[in-house]
């Protein structure tokens, strides 16, 4: 800037070009979250249809993956219709909006999108494997159970002893061992499983708390300032 030169206030603090950071953070929150919510509907859901062949009783209860991946999309949501309503646009030929609220209204996009994207990963993941191990263990405990019915062609003991002999296979093959258990020892697979889905909920969670408050912060340039000579 020249010596003597007018200094107008406000043109460095909002710029034309400065409501682009407020629409970029607001679009790439919402993009990020359901590509993250995307993610993790996809391996989940493919986990609970390999899961179903053989375990159909199951598939009711191991839905929660896929519901908690589909709330990583609402998250986005809220914090791009929170930013989108902080953008104004100009006044009186003059533009309100600084570098400021678009810088901040960027970082909030930013933090919420990449903890649902990360959230996402996390949750499918976790659920494709937790919801093939629950179907596994299940089927097995189910096998088991019907093993030394009625009319098999030996009796409890000689079942016992083929049993041990086969290693727990049952039927022979070379399908997975599952180790012994008992009927309805799932559920305790299936609630650790729960609690890692719900620690990586939180992380889309935590970015949502950040993203609302530092959507809160704005400065907004006033017209009588920005035509001062």
């Amino acid at each position: 800037m020249a010596v003597g030169e007018a200094v107008v206030s406000g043109m460095d603090t909002c710029p034309s070009w400065a409501p682009v950071l407020g629409f970029a953070g607001s679009s790439i929150c919402v993009i990020l979250a359901n590509w993250g919510a995307a993610w993790g509907t996809w391996k989940s859901g493919l986990g609970l249809c390999k899961m179903g062949i053989n375990h159909p009783g199951g598939i009711i209860k191991n839905l929660v993956a896929i519901i908690m991946a589909g709330v990583l999309g609402i998250y986005g949501l809220i914090v791009a219709i929170l930013i989108s309503g902080g953008v104004y646009g100009p006044e009186n030929g003059a533009n309100q909006y600084s570098q400021y609220t678009g810088y901040a209204h960027l970082a909030a996009g930013l933090c919420c999108g990449l903890s649902c994207l990360a959230a996402g990963g996390c949750i499918g993941i976790i659920g494709e494997m937790g919801v093939l191990a629950t179907g596994l263990r299940a089927e097995g405990n189910h096998a088991r159970s019907w093993r030394p019915m009625p009319g098999a062609g030996a009796d409890e003991k000689g079942d016992k002893g083929a049993e041990k002999s086969s290693g727990g296979g049952g039927g022979g093959g070379g399908g997975p061992k599952i180790a012994e258990g008992t009927a309805g020892d799932e559920n305790k697979l299936f609630v650790g499983m729960l609690i890692m889905l719900i620690f990586s909920e939180a992380l889309a969670l935590y970015g949502l708390i950040v993203a609302l408050i530092i959507s809160q912060n704005s400065y907004k340039c006033s017209v009588e300032n920005y035509y001062q000579n």
